[in-house]
C-alpha cells in the first residue's frame, strides 16, 4: 500500500513539474518581439453600460494614444446614467470618435455580445482592438504595441489586462495572482500552438475573421464569453500572437470584496465547459492535479511510517514549491506583477479551493443572466 501511495505522489509531482517546467516556460522563455512599427489602421472598441464615472477617468487615455490612424468606437449598451451624454460630447469634439447606441430588445436582453456585434459591424477598420470602460492603457503606445503584432498572418493578438495593486489587501493579492496565473496559462498555450482564450480588457482580432466565423453566433445565448469563447473558436497556431510588453498592458480597478469578486468569477468560470475538448482536458488536468497534490502528499507524509519514504515525499513537496517559486517569479517579473511571489503557496492553495467552491456552486445554482 505504501509503495502504491508513493507512486501516486511521484506521478502527481511529475505532472505538476511538467506544467511548470515545460508548458509554462513556453511563455517565460519568450522574448519581446522587436518588430518594426506597424501603421495598420485600428478601430478601438469600448462597450459601456452605466459606466459614466469610469468613462470620465479612462476615456482621455484612449483619446491621447500616439498612433497615426485609429478610430474610437464607443458602444452605449442601453445605459441610463450619463454615459450617453459623455459619448455625445466626445463624438462632437473628436472626428475619430464614433458612437453606436444600442436599443432595448427582449431577445438579447442583458447580452453584451449583441452590443459588441453592432459595434464591430460599425467599425470601419479591419483591425479591432477591444478594451473595457474601466481599463487604463499603461502608456500612450498601447495601440502601437498591440498593432505591431498584428501582421498578415497574425489576426489575433492576446494582451495582458492587469488589476491595480491595493496594499494590505489579501483579496487584491488573490485577484492579481489569479490574473497572473491565467495569463501565464493562456500565453503559454498560445506559444505552444493551442491558444484557448484571451481577455476582453486587452484583445485584438480581425473584423474579417470575426465575420467569417459568424461572430458570437455559436454562443450568443451564453451571457459571458465575449472574449474567451470567441478566441476559443477563432484562434489557432497560425493566426495567433501574444503581446506582453509593459507599454501594451491595461490596468483596471479590481473588485474590493469577496462577494463581488465571487460573482465576477462565477460568470467567468461558467464558460469553461464550452471550451474545445483538448483545452478542457489540459486545463482540467492542471487544476485536478493541484487539488490532488494538496490532498494526497501532505496526508501521505503523515500516513507513512517509513523515514525514507517520508523524506521522498518531503522532497516531492519541495520540488513543487521550488518550481512554483521560480516559474511564477519569472512570469511575475515579465508581467510587472510585484509583491505576489513571496505568497505563492498560500495564494495557490486559497485560489484552488476558491475555484473549487465556484465550480460546485455554479453547478448547483445556474442563473439565467448575470448582473
Amino acid at each position: 500500500m505504501t509503495i502504491i501511495l508513493l507512486s501516486i505522489c511521484i506521478l502527481i509531482t511529475m505532472i505538476h513539474f511538467g506544467y511548470y517546467t515545460i508548458v509554462f516556460n513556453f511563455f517565460n522563455f519568450t522574448k519581446t518581439s522587436q518588430k518594426a512599427n506597424n501603421n495598420i489602421p485600428v478601430s478601438v472598441i469600448v462597450c459601456a453600460k452605466n459606466e459614466a464615472e469610469n468613462l470620465k477617468n479612462y476615456l482621455p487615455y484612449l483619446i491621447n494614444q500616439k498612433y497615426d490612424e485609429f478610430e474610437l468606437v464607443l458602444i452605449n449598451d442601453r445605459s441610463y446614467d450619463e454615459t450617453a451624454d459623455i459619448f455625445e460630447t466626445y463624438e462632437q469634439q473628436y472626428d475619430f470618435v464614433k458612437v453606436v447606441t444600442i436599443q432595448e430588445t427582449d431577445y438579447f436582453y442583458g447580452n453584451k455580445k449583441y452590443a459588441l456585434t453592432l459595434g464591430i459591424k460599425a467599425a470601419k477598420h479591419d483591425c479591432l482592438l477591444l478594451t473595457d470602460a474601466d481599463c487604463q492603457p499603461n502608456s500612450e503606445y498601447w495601440i502601437q504595441e498591440m498593432a505591431n503584432q498584428f501582421t498578415q498572418n497574425k489576426e489575433v493578438v492576446l494582451g495582458y489586462g492587469a488589476y491595480q495593486d491595493i496594499p494590505k489587501s489579501f483579496i487584491n493579492k488573490m485577484i492579481r495572482y489569479e490574473t497572473l496565473m491565467t495569463a501565464l496559462q493562456y500565453f503559454s498555450f498560445a506559444q505552444i500552438g493551442i491558444p484557448y482564450m484571451g481577455v476582453g480588457r486587452n484583445l485584438m482580432y480581425s473584423k474579417t475573421l470575426f465575420l467569417k466565423n459568424k461572430g458570437f453566433h455559436q454562443h450568443i445565448r451564453v451571457m459571458s464569453g465575449d472574449d474567451d469563447l470567441l478566441i476559443n473558436q477563432i484562434a489557432n497556431k497560425q493566426n495567433t500572437a501574444i503581446c506582453f510588453d509593459e507599454n501594451a498592458h491595461t490596468t483596471s480597478p479590481p473588485k474590493l470584496d469577496r462577494k463581488s469578486w465571487t460573482t465576477q468569477k462565477r460568470r467567468h468560470i461558467s464558460t469553461a465547459n464550452l471550451y474545445k475538448p483538448l483545452h478542457k482536458f489540459l486545463l482540467g488536468l492542471y487544476t485536478f492535479n493541484r487539488l490532488l497534490f494538496w490532498l494526497v502528499l501532505p496526508a501521505s507524509l503523515i500516513y507513512v511510517d517509513n523515514t525514507n519514504y517520508q523524506l521522498i515525499i518531503a522532497g516531492l513537496i519541495a520540488i513543487k514549491l521550488i518550481s512554483e517559486y521560480i516559474v511564477v517569479g519569472i512570469a511575475a517579473k515579465k508581467l510587472k506583477e510585484k509583491g505576489l511571489v513571496l505568497f505563492t503557496p498560500i495564494l495557490d492553495i486559497c485560489l484552488l479551493f476558491f475555484q473549487l467552491y465556484i465550480f460546485i456552486y455554479n453547478n448547483i445554482h445556474k442563473p439565467q443572466k448575470w448582473s
